[in-house]
C-alpha cells in the first residue's frame, strides 16, 4: 500500500554507476526507478577531473532536478540517494549522499539502512573531538573513517565497518574510486549490473531495468567492492553471518518487477496470496488489493479461491505528499485523497480485502469504512503477512513497540477495531515458505524480527571496540 499514508517506511534508496559519460543523467533515472523506497529528499554526487560535486534537496527526484541542475553535474562516475527519514529524522543536512571535504581528499556517503549503535558511536566520537554538522546515523561512518590511523584508505574503510553495527548498505564515492559496502547479515538488498563498460550498484534490479543495465550479481554480506580505473575487485571486511534480509523487502518494499536475492517480487507476493487463501479462505464475491503492493498478492489470493479479482480500490496517483499532515483528521482525509473505492465494482457485495500488513490500524480501518460506505456488504481482510508485533531497528519506522497495534491487541480485537467482518494474517511460517528462500538456511535466510521480537544483531548495547582501541 502507499507508503506516506500506512506508516511503513523504508529508510532509503542508492545508486551508483562508474565508467559511463553521463553517470549524472544514469543516476538521475535510477533514482526515478527507485523513488518508492523515499519520498522525502533526493541527491546526486558526481566525481568529475579530480572532485566530488553535488546537488541535493527535499522532495522527489523530478522536483529537486527540475532547474537544470542535473546538467551542471559532469563526470564518468556518481551515486544517488533517495530517503525517507528514520535514524536522525528530516531536513535538508540530512539528505544524501553526504558530502565530506578535507585536506586529504573528498568522500560522499550514501547509506540504505539504520546503524543501531550510531548513538553510542556519536557519543564516543564527540568525547574524543568529533563534531557533527547532520543527525543521521550516516554521518557517524564517516567520521570513523576519517579517525582511522590505517595505512590505506580502503583499510580506513575496512576498520570503519568493524565499529558499525545493524543493517547497512553503503556506496561511498572519492575522486578515484567507487567502494561498495554490504553489512554481515545483508539486511538490505543491493546488485551488481553492467552498462557496457560501466558497472552499477543498486537497490534494486528494476533500477537496471529502467537503464539498460545488465543484471551480473548479489554484493554478498561482509563484502566490500572497490571499483576504479582498474576494474572492480572483490574483499572482504567482515565474514557473512547466517544471511537475515528483510522480510518486508517481499512483503512490501520492494517493486514487483525486481529480484531481491533471486526471488522475483510478484512471483513472491503472488504465492503470499496463494498460501492466505489456504490458510483463510472466506466466502465472498470479489477480491480486491490494496494499491500499490497488495496487487499481486489479490491475484494470488483470487486464483487460489477462484473469487474474481476486481479493482475495487484506485490510487490517485497525482496528489501531494499528504502524510506530512500535522493532526489525524487530516491524515485521514488524506487517505481519501490517495485511495477511493469503485463504489460499481463494491456496491452490493461480499469483498476480501487484501493488504500487506497493519501496523497502527488508523489505515485499515478509514479503508473498510470507505468500503462499507461504497455500498459493501461484508468486508474481509487478508493480511499477507504476521502480526508486527515489535518495532524494527534495521530501518523501518516502527521504532516503539506501542505504536504496534498488534503488540497489545488480539487478532479478533484488531478486527474489531478496523471494523472488519473477519481478518485473518498469514502465520509465520506460511510466509516464509512461500516466499520460497532456502530452505537450507535459519529461518530461509530472512529476519523476523518484527514478527517474532528475535533480532539478528545486539540492539541495546554497542559493543566498545572504538574506544577500546583508541
Amino acid at each position: 500500500m502507499l507508503a506516506e499514508i500506512k506508516g511503513l517506511n523504508e529508510e532509503c534508496g542508492v545508486f551508483g554507476i562508474w565508467g559511463h559519460e553521463n553517470a549524472a543523467q544514469i543516476t538521475y533515472y535510477g533514482l526515478h526507478s527507485l523513488q518508492h523506497r523515499g519520498q522525502e529528499g533526493a541527491g546526486i554526487v558526481v566525481a568529475h577531473q579530480g572532485m566530488l560535486q553535488g546537488h541535493k534537496g527535499l522532495g522527489l527526484v523530478t522536483e529537486v532536478f527540475s532547474n537544470g541542475e542535473l546538467q551542471a553535474l559532469k563526470g564518468l562516475a556518481a551515486i544517488g540517494h533517495v530517503r525517507y527519514s528514520t535514524a536522525g529524522g528530516g531536513g535538508y543536512e540530512n539528505v544524501q549522499p553526504l558530502l565530506f571535504r578535507s585536506q586529504t581528499g573528498s568522500i560522499a556517503l550514501a547509506h540504505n539502512g539504520n546503524l543501531v549503535n550510531a548513538m553510542d558511536l556519536k557519543l564516543q566520537l564527540e568525547e574524543q573531538g568529533s563534531i557533527f554538522q547532520t543527525t543521521s546515523d550516516t554521518e557517524v561512518f564517516a567520521h570513523l573513517i576519517r579517525r582511522s590511523h590505517a595505512p590505506t584508505f580502503k583499510e580506513q574503510i575496512k576498520e570503519a565497518l568493524t565499529y558499525v553495527e545493524g543493517a547497512f548498505a553503503f556506496l561511498l564515492l572519492t575522486e578515484t574510486a567507487l567502494y561498495v559496502a554490504l553489512d554481515p547479515h545483508g539486511f538490505r538488498p543491493l546488485s551488481i549490473g553492467r552498462l557496457g563498460n560501466a558497472y552499477v550498484i543498486a537497490s534494486e534490479t528494476c533500477a537496471f531495468d529502467v537503464v539498460g543495465a545488465t543484471y551480473e550479481r548479489e554484493v554478498e554480506p561482509g563484502e566490500l567492492i572497490i571499483i576504479s580505473a582498474e576494474g572492480m575487485r572483490s574483499e572482504r571486511f567482515a565474514q557473512a553471518q547466517s544471511r537475515s534480509i528483510c522480510s518486508m523487502e517481499y512483503i512490501y518494499f520492494a517493486r514487483p518487477d525486481s529480484n531481491v536475492d533471486g526471488i522475483n517480487i510478484h512471483t513472491a507476493r503472488k504465492n503470499l496470496g496463494k498460501r492466505l487463501a489456504l490458510e483463510a479462505p472466506v466466502e465472498a464475491d470479489i477480491v480486491t488489493g490494496v494499491p500499490d503492493s497488495s496487487i499481486s498478492v489479490a491475484i494470488g489470493y483470487a486464483e487460489a479461491t477462484g473469487i474474481p479479482y476486481e479493482l475495487g480500490l484506485i490510487k490517485n496517483r497525482y496528489v501531494g505528499r499528504t502524510f506530512i499532515q500535522p493532526s489525524q483528521s487530516l491524515r485521514e482525509q488524506g487517505v481519501k485523497m490517495k485511495l477511493s473505492p469503485v463504489r460499481g465494482v463494491v456496491a452490493g457485495k461480499r469483498v476480501v480485502m487484501v493488504d500487506d500488513s497493519i501496523v497502527r490500524g488508523t489505515t485499515s480501518k478509514r479503508i473498510v469504512a470507505m468500503l462499507r460506505e461504497a455500498g459493501a456488504t461484508e468486508v474481509h481482510v487478508r493480511i499477507s503477512s504476521p502480526p508486527i508485533t515489535h518495532p524494527c531497528f534495521y530501518g523501518i519506522d516502527t521504532s516503539t513497540k506501542e505504536e504496534l497495534i498488534a503488540s497489545k491487541h488480539t487478532v479478533e480485537e484488531i478486527r474489531q477495531i478496523i471494523g472488519a467482518d473477519s481478518l485473518a494474517f498469514l502465520s509465520q511460517e506460511g510466509l516464509l515458505e512461500a516466499i520460497g528462500r532456502s530452505p537450507h538456511l535459519p529461518l530461509r535466510g530472512q529476519c523476523m524480527a518484527c514478527f517474532t521480537g528475535n533480532y539478528p544483531t545486539d540492539i541495546h548495547k554497542a559493543r566498545s571496540l572504538f574506544m577500546a582501541t583508541k
